[in-house]
């Protein structure tokens, strides 16, 4: 602990971190304000703009719920937004926006002081800018930003009261007008109750009815129409079985029910998660979590409100508080899930699939009714909460040059990773790669097939120099005197260009995890490499070069004018040839095999796989023999890379019989030492 507190190495490696974390912030606040101010004007705080324009709702004389494009808040908040709607437009605009910002600033400020203690100093100096960061890029935030909404306000004002107003009368004064905006809000009422803060309680309560009395004084047919006709808002939404309406409500909806069957089951449901989340939401405040039991509840209140749009998910997000799991590798899956849900498509998680279409229409949902009634959340009092089981680490292994590993503070793991973060790991890094591959070339438009047949022209004459042209011949020796090794091409190149990869990273995971976690960081890189090759050289394979006279033997005869092949038209790029990924994916795992491998013959069988792969791109006409010598480049450039990074690679250890594994105990970090925290 001296250095830290005497400035040493620690001190500065830890101050410069913090700055890079606030630049971080800075960058996505500026980027957030640039994509909405920049957006056309019609496109940009579109609801704003239908609430408070020249023709929006809340100039409307009559009702604000029997105009075309009508309001979906509630009286209270139609109320507050009125006076905004003789502000300038360009100048409301630009407030909003700002403000919203500085609203997000507080937001992330306050969640970061109202962490549960003890932290860690590290903790202490890092939260509000990953906080802040977090926030940024998540979807409640960004859709917010765009169309002008008010759903910041509500979690804040209840931040606020939990954690920075003095006094439980403040206190629940923010918290009841916070639910005269959001009527779900009133569920922290029954929260300050049980721990103990009930004048804070009744406050909320007594604030919420006089605003909704005061709304009713002034607009009296709106708020029956409100309250009465539309149950609460439930029936203002033009669609409320949209994929973007995270409720349960929208869920049944989405599932096919509908009528007093669907609301009767949705009021049952909605009892039993309220019922238990609330539950747990008091048990994990009186243990000292009280951010989470806050986080909790507005999950709860996500899931049980008729409609919940993208823009009023930002509860889900403060879930990440939580700890989970035994293991110190465990520690970050919930977090990162949490994530990856608030920040991501669907579709980005997980795949094209009618399997799994349930699971994607309803995936922040799923994270709310988990964080509210699932997962268990460790209790401050468990020996786990801070000391979690500690990960196996392999000792350092000598490296040929004195400077690898150029990374050191990355210790080689020996134990197995997290498995869901692993598939979320290689699910969410291949759809980047998809999009990225797509958008390489500019996809099949004029411009970009004319860059790829010129490139694809050059190698075809660089081959033809070198004197290894073969892909015609080889391609029509197939299709006209060997059918039968035709559709055994056909099938090798559409089936195992991902079976073989995904089967040896299983065995490696189950059987070798030391060497999975190396393999796949080459894999990876390997990956990154090759997109930069897509970028920079978009490249026609053979099957699409005009005049050249190849046979598409997987899709079928070609017009060159628009090529087509099949279901992927619209999806891949085709174009993205050099380097071949195929063999480069194929020579990983024959290297992988015979690397591993103990018996001769199964190291000969992970060399035919290869083999066969560049037999397969060249006979079937996709991919040049040069794309190949392009694949095992960035193979090999990536194998290097890792071992640059983290050097050699280390070997999975026998288990002593005696030991069982993952009990030590970690050793405590000086830098964990608990920080002076501020009052919540």
């Amino acid at each position: 602990m001296a250095n830290v507190e005497h400035g040493g190495p620690v001190t500065g490696r830890v101050s410069v971190a913090r700055v890079g974390l606030w630049l971080i912030a800075g960058v996505l606040a500026v980027r957030q304000l640039v994509v909405v101010l920049s957006t056309p004007r019609g496109e940009r705080l579109t609801d704003l703009e239908t609430w408070i324009g020249p023709n929006g709702v809340l100039h409307v004389k009559g009702s604000l719920y029997d105009a075309p494009d009508r309001f979906t808040g509630t009286p209270f908040a139609g109320l507050v937004l009125k006076p905004l709607s003789r502000a300038a437009e360009q100048a409301l605009g630009w407030g909003w926006t700002f403000g919203s910002l500085a609203l997000v600033v507080v937001l992330g400020l306050v969640a970061a002081r109202a962490l549960p203690q003890p932290v860690s100093r590290r903790t202490a100096l890092f939260a509000a800018p990953v906080a802040i960061s977090l926030l940024m890029l998540s979807l409640p935030v960004r859709n917010a930003f765009t169309l002008g909404q008010t759903s910041i306000i509500p979690v804040l004002l209840v931040l606020l009261g939990c954690f920075a107003v003095r006094g439980e009368q403040t206190s629940g004064v923010l918290i009841g007008v916070a639910a005269a905006l959001q009527p779900t809000v009133l569920l922290f009422a029954p929260l300050l109750w049980f721990t103990g803060r009930r004048r804070a309680a009744v406050s909320s309560g007594v604030t919420f009815a006089a605003a909704t009395a005061l709304a009713w004084a002034a607009m009296p047919h709106d708020s029956w129409t409100y309250w009465v006709h539309h149950l609460a808002g439930a029936g203002l939404s033009t669609d409320p079985s949209a994929n973007a309406n995270q409720s349960l409500h929208g869920m049944l909806l989405r599932f096919g029910l509908e009528g007093p069957l669907e609301i009767g089951l949705f009021l049952l449901l909605g009892v039993a998660v309220a019922a238990l989340g609330l539950r747990r939401a008091v048990t994990y405040a009186r243990d000292g979590q009280l951010l989470l039991a806050v986080a909790v509840t507005g999950c709860v209140a996500v899931a049980v409100s008729p409609t919940t749009w993208q823009h009023q998910l930002l509860w889900v997000l403060l879930a990440v508080v939580g700890r989970v799991g035994r293991r110190a590798s465990d520690r970050y899956m919930w977090p990162v899930l949490v994530v990856l849900a608030l920040t991501l498509p669907s579709k980005m998680l997980l795949p094209n699939m009618p399997v799994v279409e349930p699971i994607a229409d309803n995936v922040v949902l799923i994270a709310a009714l988990a964080a509210a009634c699932v997962v268990p959340f460790l209790s401050r009092t468990s020996p786990l909460y801070r000391t979690p089981i500690a990960t196996d680490y392999a000792a350092p292994v000598p490296a040929r040059w004195a400077r690898v590993p150029l990374v050191p503070v990355w210790r080689r793991v020996v134990s197995r990773p997290n498995l869901i973060l692993e598939l979320l790991l290689i699910r969410v890094g291949y759809s980047a790669y998809q999009q990225v591959r797509l958008a390489a070339t500019g996809g099949t438009n004029a411009g970009g097939r004319a860059t790829a047949e010129a490139h694809g022209r050059q190698i075809h004459s660089i081959e033809q120099f070198l004197h290894i042209d073969i892909e015609r011949w080889v391609n029509h020796a197939v299709v006209d005197h060997a059918t039968w090794l035709k559709d055994f091409f056909n099938f090798y190149y559409t089936s195992f260009h991902f079976v073989v990869p995904l089967a040896v990273l299983g065995f490696m995971y189950v059987r070798r995890p030391a060497e999975y976690r190396w393999g796949r960081s080459a894999l990876g890189f390997a990956t990154l490499l090759a997109l930069v090759g897509f970028w920079a050289y978009p490249l026609a394979p053979p099957r699409l070069m005009p005049n050249l006279g190849f046979i598409d033997t997987v899709h079928g005869v070609q017009d060159f004018s628009q090529p087509d092949y099949g279901t992927l038209t619209h999806l891949t790029n085709q174009y993205a040839a050099m380097p071949s990924l195929h063999f480069g994916w194929s020579l990983w795992c024959g290297i992988m095999i015979v690397v591993l491998a103990r018996r001769w013959w199964v190291k000969a069988l992970g060399l035919v796989h290869p083999l066969c792969t560049v037999s397969a791109i060249v006979a079937t006409g996709n991919h040049w023999v040069l794309d190949a010598v392009g694949g095992a480049t960035v193979v090999a450039l990536g194998f290097l890379v890792t071992y640059a990074l983290q050097g050699p690679r280390v070997r999975t250890p026998a288990m002593p019989s005696s030991r069982p594994p993952e009990t030590a105990s970690p050793v405590p970090d000086p830098d964990d030492a608990p920080a002076e925290s501020p009052r919540p």
